[in-house]
C-alpha cells in the first residue's frame, strides 16, 4: 500500500488518520501539539514526524485537516513545510474547510513543484470522522482524483469530485449555508414545542419522518432539548466557515441573508460564552 502522510490531529484527522492505518496503508502523521502525534502513533503503530516536511517525505499521498487559511499556509509552505519534502507525482489532499482563494494559491505552488492538488473539504461531524461515514467534496484534475479517491474512501460514505481546483471548497460552502439555515430552523421549532408544553421527544418522532425531517432533527434534538452542547462542531468554528461564505457571496454577487442573519446569531452565542459550544447550541438563545 502507498506511504501516506496525515497532518493534523484534531478531532476530526485524529480517526481519519487511524482509518488509513487500518485499511493497510503505512501512515506518518504530524501535529502541532507533539504528543498528540506520539499518542496516535502508539494507538495505530504508526510513525510520526516532529514537522510536516519530514511527515510527507516518502509519501505518495500527504492529507491535511487543520485549522483554517493560515494554518494550511504554515503546513503547506515554508523549508518545513509540506510541499518542501514531497516527491514529483505525489499528490496532496486537503480536508480543511478553507477559502477557495488560499486553495488555488496553493494548488498553483503545488503544480509549480510537480504535485497534485486535491481541495477535498468534509461534512459528516466527529461522528462520520469516526464511523468513516464522511461525505467529501473535491475539487481538482480527474487524474489527481481518480489516484486519491481509493485512499479517502477509508473514511467516506460518498467522495466526489466537483470541478476544478476549489470546486470542493465551494460546495463546503453550499453545506454550510443548507445547515446554518436548518439549525436555527430546527432551534425554533423544538423552543416552540418547550414553550407549548409538548413532548419534544413526540414531536420529532412525528416531524422526523415528514418534510421536516432532517440529520439535525434526527441527531442533534435530544440534546437540544437537554441544554447539551458539549460536543460536536463548534460554534466558532461555524463562525469561521460562515464568514467565508459571506465574503465569498460578496465576489460572485450571490445573495445569503438568512446565512448573515444566523452569523449574527452565532455570534449572540459566543457572547453567552459558547464558542466551544456545539452548532445546535442556537436554541440557547431562545430560552
Amino acid at each position: 500500500m502507498a506511504r501516506t502522510a496525515f497532518l493534523g490531529l484534531g478531532v476530526m484527522g485524529y480517526p481519519m488518520a487511524g482509518h488509513l492505518a487500518r485499511a493497510g496503508r503505512q501512515v506518518t502523521v504530524y501535529n502541532r501539539t507533539a504528543d498528540k502525534a506520539e499518542r496516535w502513533a502508539r494507538d495505530h503503530e504508526g510513525r510520526h514526524q516532529p514537522t510536516p516536511r519530514q511527515a510527507a517525505e516518502g509519501a505518495e499521498f500527504v492529507m491535511a485537516c487543520v485549522g483554517n487559511d493560515d494554518d494550511l499556509r504554515q503546513v503547506c509552505l515554508g523549508p518545513d513545510g509540506a510541499f518542501a519534502g514531497m516527491s514529483k507525482g505525489a499528490v496532496f489532499v486537503d480536508h480543511t474547510t478553507v477559502s477557495a482563494q488560499v486553495t488555488r494559491e496553493l494548488a498553483e505552488k503545488a503544480a509549480k513543484a510537480g504535485i497534485g492538488y486535491i481541495d477535498a473539504p468534509v461534512s459528516g461531524g466527529q461522528a462520520g470522522a469516526e464511523n468513516g461515514q464522511l461525505s467529501v467534496m473535491c475539487g481538482g484534475a480527474q487524474d489527481d482524483f481518480d489516484r486519491a479517491a481509493p485512499v479517502i474512501d477509508a473514511y467516506a460514505k460518498i467522495c466526489r469530485l466537483m470541478g476544478d481546483v476549489g470546486a470542493g471548497q465551494m460546495t463546503k460552502m453550499c453545506n454550510q449555508i443548507a445547515i446554518a439555515g436548518l439549525v436555527q430552523g430546527l432551534s425554533e421549532s423544538l423552543a416552540f414545542a418547550q414553550k407549548a408544553g409538548l413532548d419534544v421527544s413526540q414531536v420529532v418522532e412525528v416531524i422526523s419522518q415528514g418534510a421536516a425531517g432532517s440529520w439535525q432533527m434526527v441527531n442533534r434534538h435530544k440534546t437540544m432539548d437537554r441544554g447539551e452542547f458539549d460536543h460536536g462542531f463548534a460554534v466558532d468554528w461555524m463562525r469561521k466557515d460562515l464568514g467565508i461564505c459571506l465574503a465569498t457571496g460578496d465576489q460572485i454577487g450571490a445573495s445569503l441573508p438568512v446565512t448573515a442573519l444566523v452569523d449574527q446569531f452565532y455570534k449572540d452565542v459566543q457572547k453567552m460564552g459558547g464558542g466551544r459550544w456545539d452548532t445546535s447550541a442556537l436554541i440557547a438563545r431562545l430560552g
